[in-house]
């Protein structure tokens, strides 16, 4: 099965710049979206044989998830179950047989860190969602983490050491999901693979230079290890400031 995951920064302004093109073109099973600001009935964007499930943010123009499924699931849940953390769009998890698949926009930390302790907060009780369906089965779990997790995981790391997306505190968080039971799908296929980044800033031609991030993940279940089949990021797509990526999976 083929998995795709995209943060597309406003999915109106996205799908002026040929986010259905792209949608077809990658012919996924999922195709999981993050960040598509947009409320309920903005705009109906429905492909042939896809289902899809949205989830708003209460703020208008901020936040939400969504995800196109060809596969019809046995349930779906928005959010984690916490009002604090649920008022702004950010999960939806479709659970099917053989797995959960959870989609995630999660906090950025702001400029001066305004939102470090927030994310702290938010990383933990997530962490603590994710285990609890990891207990029932495994679990695919893909979308916009905000954390550049090692240094070869952005172009600056040094200038960016007490910068939101790669302070020591989300690097380690990010660390303790690993340890708790999940692998870094990208990773596991080119675990030395520098240069491949998934976000790039709008500003100093950063995307013209590659001085990018790899903020966007697939993890899996350490279980669904063995069925991994590839993994990628596709840095050739345009549209938004962050490129789709990949997980393919055997099931």
């Amino acid at each position: 099965m083929k998995f795709i995951s995209w943060n597309v920064n406003g999915l109106r302004a996205c799908n002026d710049k040929g986010f259905s093109d792209a949608f077809r073109s990658l012919d996924a099973d999922f195709f999981c979206l993050q960040e598509t600001k947009m409320q309920e009935g903005q705009l109906d964007l429905q492909f042939e044989g896809y289902r899809s499930y949205w989830n708003y943010a209460e703020k208008k123009g901020y936040s939400g998830t969504a995800i196109y499924a060809r596969h019809e699931p046995m349930s779906v849940s928005y959010g984690i179950g916490i009002e604090e953390h649920d008022k702004e769009g950010r999960v939806i998890t479709l659970e099917y047989e053989q797995f959960f698949l959870v989609t995630v926009y999660v906090p950025n930390s702001q400029d001066g860190l305004k939102r470090l302790d927030y994310r702290m907060t938010w990383e933990d009780a997530f962490r603590a969602y994710l285990l609890s369906l990891d207990a029932k089965k495994p679990v695919i779990v893909c979308g916009d983490l905000n954390v550049a997790h090692k240094e070869i995981d952005l172009k600056n790391p040094k200038t960016n050491r007490r910068n939101a997306g790669f302070t020591d505190e989300e690097r380690a968080k990010f660390t303790t999901l690993l340890e708790a039971g999940f692998v870094d799908t990208f990773r596991h296929f080119y675990p030395d693979a520098e240069g491949m980044y998934s976000w790039w800033s709008y500003r100093f031609k950063a995307r013209e230079k590659n001085a990018g991030w790899r903020i966007d993940y697939f993890l899996v279940s350490e279980r669904l290890r063995e069925q991994l089949e590839s993994a990628g990021i596709h840095n050739e797509i345009f549209g938004s400031d962050h490129c789709p990526v990949e997980v393919n999976i055997r099931f």
